[in-house]
């Protein structure tokens, strides 16, 4: 069903009244909640018009021998309303139980929902206590949600946590990492319906992370300005470390970019056993010029080189060159719990 400009609908699962102020993509229309003060996305299934006839089934009963047509009041819902698309709650998991024939649900449908301005790269990891992680690696819209899969009902008696980290991504880049850890215990789990934005339904719900800090997008600053400031420098090609041009990165690009280049030469070239030594370091060191070159062009702030111990022949080249880049500001090569002695850490 299609609703025009100005229409007065309610939604099926709450009951809410509004009033459609325009159609969004994706066939979504944006709803005024005057309750609220505030407008939200839904879906034109989720909706009827407010002047529909009653909804629910007619009965009959028996007065004084007569039978008499009567309109039941359906049963109150008592959720509470969590539309914030003007007020955001950041980043959301939601349980959604799957319709069943027995009162209780065997899965339910599993969503991550982003009600902020930015648009988040994740990793969520599901730990059971029988089986092994189960993990899901994406980039989260803004004003958009995901359904990552089904959630077993069973599943609540295996100890279920959900860990997940969060970067935001904004016009200052990817912000640093955000970790949370959800234990999720039966007796809140039952205890947290709400109506979920999007969804619009009564949903099992958990608030993972509020919006990120304000940025310069809040501020009101001038995109020439904001460009200005922020974009990374990069030195003229030639070597004149006085001119200064500025590069502001693609944001796409830049959520997909991992901080990180294995140079051990199996991850580089499948016909590495043919190589010399000598060919070896040069395939070597060109993935890092281009990896290093990427990185500054995209405006990250740090990267790891992974190149082993061994004789310490590509660690002591690559130290050259970065002793040669003016982009970076300085590098060690210490003890790391993740790549022990093995890697280089570059701050530009």
């Amino acid at each position: 069903m299609q609703f025009a400009k100005g229409t007065k609908v309610k939604f099926k699962h709450t009951d809410d009244v509004g009033e459609v102020r325009g159609q969004l993509e994706g066939g979504m229309v944006n709803v005024y909640l005057s309750k609220h003060d505030m407008e939200i996305p839904a879906w034109p299934e989720d909706l009827v018009r407010a002047d529909d006839p009653q909804k629910y089934p007619v009965k009959a009963k028996v007065i004084e021998g007569k039978k008499q047509a009567v309109k039941p009041t359906p049963p109150p819902i008592s959720l509470e309303s969590q539309y914030t698309i003007l007020k955001s709650l950041g980043i959301q998991l939601a349980f959604d139980p799957i319709d069943s024939k027995s009162e209780i649900p065997e899965k339910y449908g599993l969503y991550l929902l982003n009600d902020t301005r930015y648009d988040v790269v994740f990793e969520l990891k599901l730990l059971l206590n029988s089986r092994g992680p189960q993990t899901w690696n994406d980039k989260l819209r803004s004003a958009s949600y995901q359904r990552l899969g089904d959630f077993l009902y069973d599943d609540l008696n295996e100890s279920p946590e959900f860990e997940i980290d969060c970067r935001w991504l904004t016009t200052e880049g990817l912000s640093e990492p955000n970790f949370k850890s959800l234990k999720i215990k039966p007796k809140t789990f039952f205890g947290s319906l709400r109506t979920a934005p999007f969804l619009n339904r009564p949903v099992h719900w958990y608030r993972l992370f509020e919006k990120p800090e304000q940025t310069t997008e809040d501020s009101g600053e001038d995109l020439s300005t904001y460009t200005k400031r922020n974009a990374k420098p990069v030195a003229k090609v030639g070597g004149d470390a006085n001119y200064r041009s500025y590069h502001v990165p693609d944001t796409h690009e830049l959520a997909h970019f991992v901080p990180e280049i294995d140079l051990h030469i199996e991850k580089l070239t499948d016909s590495w056993r043919k190589l010399t030594n000598g060919d070896i370091l040069k395939i070597q060191l060109s993935h890092f010029e281009s990896f290093l070159e990427k990185a500054q062009r995209l405006g990250v702030e740090r990267v790891f080189i992974i190149h082993g111990v061994g004789e310490g022949k590509l660690k002591d080249a690559i130290a050259t060159r970065l002793l040669q880049n003016p982009q970076v500001d300085t590098f060690k090569n210490e003890f790391h719990p993740r790549y022990g002695w093995g890697a280089t850490e570059v701050i530009l």
